[in-house]
Formats: structure tokens, sequence, C-alpha cells
């Protein structure tokens, strides 16, 4: 059987959710990234090229997206969820590391409980 695995995920954390012949079983990521402040009156286009913070931003978020894809290895099939953009910057960094093809599916879905996001990754896996 494939090893399955559903990740829901936004800049705060991710849950995973691990199916397989050894049963279910969930995992929870926490980033440590605060949020992220956008200077006021100025748009993305306007901040000064090399602003330090944007950069600390994304090398924090592209640390976090990398200890999600060590827990990922083994999974020859990942359903990603969740609300935000972290999800498609997730997918994205998931290509340039070559895992790209391992994920099945991308859904936006608001904030759930760990029970909800089980039963999600288990009926998506159904299908």
């Amino acid at each position: 059987m494939k090893k399955q695995a559903g990740v829901w995920m936004d800049h705060r954390g991710a849950v995973l959710v691990f199916t397989g012949d050894e049963g279910e079983r969930t995992e929870r990521i926490e980033s440590g990234v605060e949020k992220h402040e956008r200077v006021k009156g100025l748009s993305a286009d306007d901040a000064p090229e090399g602003d330090h913070r944007d950069r600390h931003f994304a090398e924090h978020l592209d640390k976090y997206y990398d200890e999600v894809i060590l827990h990922l290895v083994e999974a020859d099939e990942v359903f990603l969820f969740g609300p935000g953009e972290a999800k498609g910057e997730f997918q994205k960094r998931m290509a340039v590391k070559g895992l790209g093809a391992r994920i099945v599916a991308v859904e936006t879905a608001d904030k759930m409980t760990e029970p909800q996001m089980t039963a999600k990754v288990r009926e998506h896996f159904k299908k």
C-alpha cells in the first residue's frame, strides 16, 4: 500500500496526517514564524529592495517548509490543504526539492480541528 500523507498548513504551523498499513497517526509542526507585518503606507512594489524583515521572514518560512518536507520523505502521495498562501508556497518548495510530483491535490480549507483534518485526509484518499 502506498504511504499517504495529508498536510493542513498555514504560516504558523502544520498538521501532518499519515495513513498506511500501520493505521493513522498525526504530527504537529510549529513554524515559530511571527506574523508578517507590512510597512504602513507602502505596497509590496514600493518596499525597499532587500528589506531585512521580508528576507528574514522568507528564510524562516523556508526552514519551516524544509522541516515539514523532512517529515514527508517516506510519503508517496501528499494531499495539501489549508487557508491562505502557505500551501502554495510549500508546493513550490516541494518542487524546488524535486518532490513536487508527490503532491496529488491542493485544496483551500478553513481552520479545522485535528479530527476534522484526519477525516478530510481519510476521505480524500478513499476516492
